[in-house]
């Protein structure tokens, strides 16, 4: 089976690119919308779905059925990614998005504990379960079809859009769930409320369908099937041949996922049952981190593309080791001043990752076997340091009573990920390898 591909590809016109990074970029903000509801509202899954009796415990809780959907990221990653390698990007994101949104659909009509008992939680893991199939084959699809039709010397700023639509997702869930808890009574929100964001994902799921469904697949796997290249069996081309990039990859999200899972999925649960702060007052601080992030994201992206991505990653990584366990105590001081301050170096540490590592991951692997290996490695290394962190946060602070114990998570993982930053290799500006020209451009373009 080969893994080069020296043959020069079609152009790719400027106006299809842009449609491609949308139609990838739309499926990622349905993906985190769906996850980002479940931390805004997960004070009303925990009174919803467990019995009465100490509230943290049952955050605790909700926030172990959240862990629950990355016991099977690493399943799914492991069918759809190679799968996607097999068949096409294009097939398989259809697939995940519509998968998804149904299940986040599911959860708005669900039972309640006080109606159905304890069927009721099962019926959560349930749809949970569903949910963390399809995002096992979400994340790296999109990031392979976008690195693979952007042009070499822009591929950061194109890649960045990516998490653009992540930021994105975040962005509306938080606002949606903020603008429903001003007009609704606690009584309402409580009752019904917290079900109307899952609801809205089912069309949201149907807009990231229709998109990526005008789209050809890219012009790297396009072009793999046209010399008969495809390999049969990416799975075990991967695991046999390519697990060195495999164990990078994780290496590299191991402290990536901490940070995204613990800064915009646990904070704002942190912010209210840690800290204290009342549910809007929360959801505003997290609002202007995330709208701070996304007015910068862009422009990481494009500088990645100018200095490189090591540079940025080592930084952030640096940054984390230093700054992250400072950051929780400023914001354990429990001001305005301290509340700032700490979420905007979180921030900003952060950006340096959501800017770079869409582009840096997909060029660890070759064209054959991308959307696999970078969904193996991505989700078993989410499954077993991102999707926990929010339970694993919430246990510490409760059992230590320490306010800034989730800095310190932040500095261990950091520290643990070093190597594989260091060992990383610079993408920027380079080919994809195994498809040097897979995404060449008209010369305005590169």
């Amino acid at each position: 089976m080969a893994t080069t591909e020296e043959n020069a590809s079609p152009e790719v016109d400027e106006r299809t690119v842009r449609k491609a990074v949308g139609a990838a970029a739309m499926g990622n903000l349905v993906e985190w919308f769906d996850y980002g509801i479940y931390s805004y509202v997960a004070i009303y899954i925990a009174t919803s779905f467990f019995p009465g009796g100490d509230s943290g415990s049952n955050v605790a809780l909700t926030f172990a059925l959240f862990a629950v959907a990355y016991l099977v990221r690493p399943l799914g990653g492991t069918i759809l990614g190679p799968l996607g390698d097999r068949i096409g990007r294009k097939r398989v994101l259809a697939l995940t998005i519509v998968v998804m949104s149904a299940a986040s659909f599911a959860i708005g009509l669900l039972p309640t504990f006080g109606m159905v008992g304890w069927l009721a939680p099962i019926l959560l893991v349930l749809a949970r379960l569903v949910q963390g199939f399809a995002t096992g084959g979400e994340y790296g699809g999109a990031a392979a079809f976008i690195a693979e039709y952007a042009p070499d010397k822009r591929r950061g700023f194109y890649c960045s859009f990516l998490e653009f639509g992540t930021t994105g997702g975040f962005v509306l869930a938080a606002g949606l769930v903020m603008i429903l808890e001003l007009g609704l009574s606690p009584d309402a929100m409580a009752t019904w409320g917290w079900r109307i964001p899952f609801l809205i994902a089912g069309p949201l799921g149907l807009v990231g369908l229709y998109l990526r469904s005008k789209l050809e697949d890219t012009p790297a796997f396009r072009e793999l099937e046209e010399q008969q290249q495809v390999s049969d069996s990416p799975l075990k081309d991967t695991l046999v041949h390519h697990w060195r990039p495999v164990l990078v990859c994780m290496g590299l999200v191991l402290f990536y996922n901490v940070a995204v899972y613990t800064i915009l999925f646990y904070m704002p649960t942190y912010l209210q049952t840690t800290l204290g702060l009342e549910a809007t007052p929360a959801l505003l601080y997290i609002l202007g981190m995330m709208l701070m992030i996304m007015f910068v994201i862009i422009p990481v992206g494009a500088l990645s593309d100018r200095i490189g991505r090591k540079p940025l990653i080592v930084t952030a990584c640096v940054g984390f080791i230093l700054l992250g366990y400072p950051a929780f105590m400023l914001l354990a001081l429990g001001t305005v001043l301290g509340t700032v301050a700490g979420l905007a170096i979180l921030g900003l540490l952060l950006v340096l990752l959501l800017g770079t590592m869409s582009a840096t991951l997909p060029a660890l692997f070759n064209t054959d076997v991308r959307y696999g290996g970078f969904s193996i490695g991505y989700n078993l290394s989410t499954s077993i340091f991102g999707g926990t962190a929010p339970f694993i946060l919430e246990t510490l602070v409760i059992s230590t009573g320490n306010n800034a114990m989730p800095g310190i998570y932040i500095v261990v993982a950091s520290v643990i990920s070093l190597a594989a930053v260091i060992a990383v290799t610079e993408s920027a500006r380079k080919p994809l390898p195994g498809a040097a020209a897979a995404a060449a451009l008209t010369p305005r373009l590169a």
